[in-house]
């Protein structure tokens, strides 16, 4: 049996008295894609940011391919960690006097120590996989949101990472413009890319994911395989929240 790439064991959580994320125990195989649906402040974003140590557990255990990156409540190997997690957010986070190739660039030169002429390469390659290979030049200011989230994805990708995060990815576009970043992460899935994403787009969890995961109040209520989650769930709590959900 092979190791997961991501392992994490009772994983904790607080914002003073707040218990945000309150045991959780999970493993992502190398090549799987997992959705994390559920409803606002059930820990969703917390667990992706406490995963690439953006946010400091408060407890418990992580480990990226066998490697522990938290643990004896204190961060280990963070560089290893920045190097093989990527995370695209809500909000694309783009420079706006850079255009697009730039921004996919300035990563790799100031961390990966690629040379300009070989970051800007990869950067065209990547954009032109994202489907944005005639905008290479664009400043954000010409991009619209969605243009700009798989920007985002792009320089997310230029560092190599071994797993991508997604956290609400589609969640500040307009509807008609939520299509062209959601290819752009069914296309990763069908590449193999470790994928984790946070969503509230259920056809996409159906659809791409091998794993789709329902959080309540900082635990893991109900996981599984899509069609059953989603079409079939068990817990009482998730029944109640689709209900809800797939009902608008």
């Amino acid at each position: 049996m092979t190791e997961p790439i991501i392992s994490i064991r009772d994983l904790r959580k607080s914002y003073g008295d707040l218990d945000v994320l309150t045991g959780i125990d999970l493993d992502i195989d190398r090549g799987e894609v997992v959705c994390v649906i559920g409803p606002s402040g059930s820990g969703k974003s917390t667990l992706l940011r406490c995963i690439n140590l953006l946010e400091e557990p408060g407890g418990g255990t992580i480990a990226l391919s066998g490697t522990t990156v938290f643990g004896d409540g204190k961060p280990q190997n963070l560089d290893e960690l920045r190097r093989e997690v990527g995370m695209v957010f809500q909000q694309f986070n783009l420079f706006p006097h850079m255009s697009a190739t730039e921004n996919v660039s300035i990563a790799q030169v100031k961390v990966r120590g690629r040379s300009r002429k070989e970051a800007d390469e990869k950067s065209r390659e990547l954009l032109d996989r994202v489907g944005l290979g005639d905008k290479v030049d664009e400043y954000p200011d010409r991009l619209s949101g969605g243009q700009q989230q798989r920007v985002a994805i792009a320089r997310a990708l230029a560092m190599d990472p071994e797993v991508m995060l997604f956290d609400e990815v589609t969640s500040a576009l307009d509807p008609e413009l939520v299509k062209g970043v959601l290819d752009v992460m069914r296309g990763l899935a069908e590449s193999g890319m470790t994928m984790i994403s946070v969503t509230h787009e259920m056809g996409f969890a159906r659809e791409v994911s091998d794993r789709t995961i329902f959080m309540d109040g900082g635990v893991i209520v109900e996981q599984g395989k899509p069609d059953d989650v989603l079409g079939n769930p068990s817990h009482e709590r998730t029944k109640q929240f689709l209900g809800l959900v797939l009902a608008n």
